[in-house]
């Protein structure tokens, strides 16, 4: 019995020698819109080639040696605009546009993309985009960054890299796109209701009426369903076609000539114009969504077969046979001749390498590092000027909120690169004001104020680190990153994996969060938890508790970015922005002086921190909780305990190592831990001690916060951990009593 496949194959080379064809297309002079017959020819060997990938692929996850049947039969049209763009223009896929990635590989000599693209359906690590971790549409050379199961998380980047295009022209940068370039993201119908796909095409729009240039082309492919669920009719033009500031273009995608016109037009417009553009485009489904997707469980036999006589190999086969560019057997001939040759490489990639031990399959979480020139530090005279406003500043110990905005300052006229994005971090300042004064030390252009969504925020910054921009987004608080997580899990974190380092997203995300400001309440002003960046590979979190160590970390995790390529998390403890005192009133202790960057020492990814050198008791924590372990360690000093505490400073990787091995020459271990007990950072040092010294592991206890959200004003602080509740812990692991006259003298 046929499968979907072979029915496909069979009735496409029925209808071409019978030329039984649709009236789809008919009555073009390809001639007048520029086409040659060579290039008429080779959009349809393009198609051609990506629905004979489809059906290969169906055939070798048969023979459980290909993966991944999401094909793109039915979308072929979309090599028409995989020659109506440049191939300088960066294009985010969508996973059915095999045939415009096949398109635009004819335009660069040396591609070998049907050997390539069978290497990943093989996932062999030879495969040049992904090494073996995935099939994906991309290519370096191509300016395609690959995609994996793509809805819509890819425009919002999209966004990003196309105001960055005349931003790094304003800012004089080096960049990586030509200033002439144009970015262009696709999707389908259905992902065009998604979140991502709303957050990006209306900060595009908010961007274009306000007339920030915004070279931008959306590409709709509209097959009219979502795996299973029909588009309602209509719904794509009256939704995208009325929007401010978006261009919109409408074609036939079963069409190719009316397609190529059209994106062609599409494309020039955002060229010319430098406004973004929503190109819609009709296409229809062959086949179903996946190879396990049977569509006869949704879709009546009649459909199908409408669907069948719509497919847009057979509309430009009747366009060529019409033109007199080819004849009926000649199609017929092209298309076999192409079946057999992939038939013949499907058989040699299944014989290639694949990835064989973890270290082979983690080996591009970490993106490469890359040798730049050193940037000169600032010198007296240029850092004078610059911080003339702060002069008086300077000459005293300062807070961290402070101390950051200094750091920032001196990082930006250092780095010509760094840009800084985010809600309020213009003039007023950001809520906290850690980015005061830095827009008019910078210009708007480099201290860009954005609208309220997070997820354009951190899609702008990733679109704007594809092109040479180092971005330093922030979001306001902490809470608020869950409205966009997935650009960081599912995008920016993803993108060495899958592109087997060749595509990075450097990048420092500042986020002000964490618990016990007494003003707040709620999980979305005064949140105490990150676990959502902790099982991101790859990420580091840096996590600062004094204004001395922030500026040191925040150069770090520049010098990270810029030279490594990570993406980073700097995660600032709102509660300490202010603080300048750590036992009394006016004492200083949590202040510091800020220093030009070349009269330091740098600290380290990794690197702890450790106050005193007591063997009694080791106190373990981070920002908050260090800061009051400080406080508690004074008070059981006074009871005559030595005691040491322990700033991990860097939240992820861990520096388990480091912590043991300075916690291990104590008696007793107390991890303080200022978020919830379930899901923090405190399961895993627990973990880590029981695995690294089983029986040999002092007693080791815990202090977290209680599994609850934040409540308002002076509550807020009763469901964590005090500097009261750390002494009670730490005597309590010690089998002491409570001495409340000592401590009262200590106080």
């Amino acid at each position: 019995m046929e499968d979907r496949a072979q029915v496909l194959d069979r009735r496409f080379l029925e209808r071409v020698q019978q030329q039984e064809f649709s009236d789809i297309g008919a009555g073009w002079d390809h001639q007048k819109l520029g086409l040659t017959d060579s290039d008429f020819i080779g959009m349809f060997e393009s198609q051609l080639k990506s629905r004979l990938l489809d059906l290969e692929s169906r055939k070798m996850k048969g023979r459980n040696q290909g993966f991944y049947t999401i094909g793109s039969s039915g979308h072929e049209g979309n090599a028409a605009y995989g020659l109506a763009f440049k191939a300088t223009d960066m294009a985010f896929l969508h996973y059915r546009s095999c045939a415009f990635m096949l398109e635009r590989g004819r335009q660069v000599p040396g591609e070998t993309l049907l050997y390539d693209i069978l290497l990943s359906f093989a996932a062999s690590s030879d495969d040049p985009t992904s090494g073996g971790r995935h099939k994906v549409l991309g290519s370096k050379r191509l300016n395609i960054p690959p995609q994996t199961s793509t809805i819509a998380s890819h425009l919002p980047k999209a966004v990003g890299a196309a105001l960055s295009i005349p931003l790094t022209e304003r800012l004089s940068l080096a960049a990586n796109m030509p200033t002439d370039s144009v970015v262009l993201c696709n999707f389908g119908d259905a992902s065009a209701n998604h979140a991502s796909a709303l957050s990006a095409i209306n900060s595009a729009c908010w961007a274009a009426y306000q007339q920030v240039p915004m070279p931008l082309v959306f590409i709709c492919e509209d097959n009219g369903i979502g795996i299973s669920t029909p588009t309602p009719k209509g719904w794509i033009s009256a939704n995208f076609s009325q929007r401010p500031g978006l261009k919109y273009f409408s074609c036939d995608g079963r069409d190719i000539l009316d397609c190529y016109k059209i994106s062609k037009a599409a494309a020039d417009f955002a060229r010319l114009h430098r406004k973004p553009v929503f190109l819609h485009v009709r296409t229809v489904r062959l086949m179903g969504h996946a190879g396990s997707d049977a569509e006869i469980a949704y879709m009546k036999k009649q459909q199908i077969f409408d669907n069948e006589s719509q497919d847009p190999l057979l509309v430009t086969a009747q366009q060529l046979i019409e033109a007199g560019v080819m004849n009926s057997e000649q199609i017929v001939s092209v298309y076999l001749s192409l079946k057999a040759r992939i038939q013949a490489i499907s058989r040699i990639v299944v014989t290639k390498p694949k990835l064989r031990d973890v270290t082979q399959a983690m080996a591009a979480i970490v993106p490469p590092k890359r040798r730049l020139e050193f940037v000169p530090y600032l010198d007296e005279e240029r850092r004078s000027t610059l911080l003339k406003a702060d002069k008086q500043s300077l000459l005293k110990p300062l807070h961290m909120g402070k101390m950051i905005n200094l750091a920032l300052t001196e990082l930006m006229a250092r780095y010509s690169n760094i840009v800084v994005c985010g809600e309020d971090v213009g003039k007023k300042g950001g809520v906290y004001h850690v980015t005061s004064r830095l827009v008019e030390r910078f210009s708007p252009n480099r201290v860009i104020n954005t609208l309220l969504d997070e997820t354009s925020i951190l899609g702008l910054a990733i679109g704007m680190a594809h092109n040479g921009i180092l971005p330093i987004p922030e979001i306001q608080f902490l809470a608020y990153v869950h409205n966009a997580e997935d650009q960081i899990r599912g995008e920016a974190a993803t993108l060495p994996f899958f592109s087997a380092g060749q595509f990075t997203n450097p990048m420092v995300i500042r986020i002000a969060g964490l618990a016990y400001q007494k003003g707040f309440g709620g999980h979305f002003h005064n949140d105490n938890s990150f676990a959502v960046f902790r099982d991101i590979p790859g990420l580091i979190i840096a996590c600062p508790s004094n204004g001395h160590d922030a500026v040191e970390m925040l150069r770090e995790c520049v010098r990270l970015a810029r030279e490594e390529q990570r993406l980073v998390i700097f995660l600032e403890p709102i509660a300490l922005y202010m603080t300048k005192d750590l036992h009394s009133k006016d004492d200083g202790l949590w202040s510091s002086h800020y220093l030009p960057e070349q009269e330091t020492e740098p600290l380290g990814l990794g690197e702890i921190a450790q106050h005193g050198e007591g063997r009694d008791l080791c106190i373990i924590s981070y920002a908050n909780g260090y800061y009051l372990s400080r406080q508690a360690e004074k008070l059981l000093a006074a009871t005559g305990l030595k005691v040491r505490v322990l700033d991990i400073r860097w939240l992820a990787p861990l520096n388990i190592e480091a912590i043991i091995d300075s916690a291990n020459e104590c008696d007793h271990i107390l991890i303080v831990d200022e978020c919830r007990k379930t899901g923090s950072i405190s399961e895993a040092l627990i973990t880590g001690f029981h695995e690294a010294l089983g029986n040999e592991c002092p007693p080791l206890a815990r202090l977290t916060a209680e599994d609850c959200f934040i409540p308002l004003a002076d509550a807020a602080t009763l469901p964590l951990p005090s500097t009261d509740t750390i002494v009670e812990a730490a005597l309590a692991l010690m089998g002491r009593e409570l001495n409340h006259q000592l401590l009262k003298e200590a106080l």
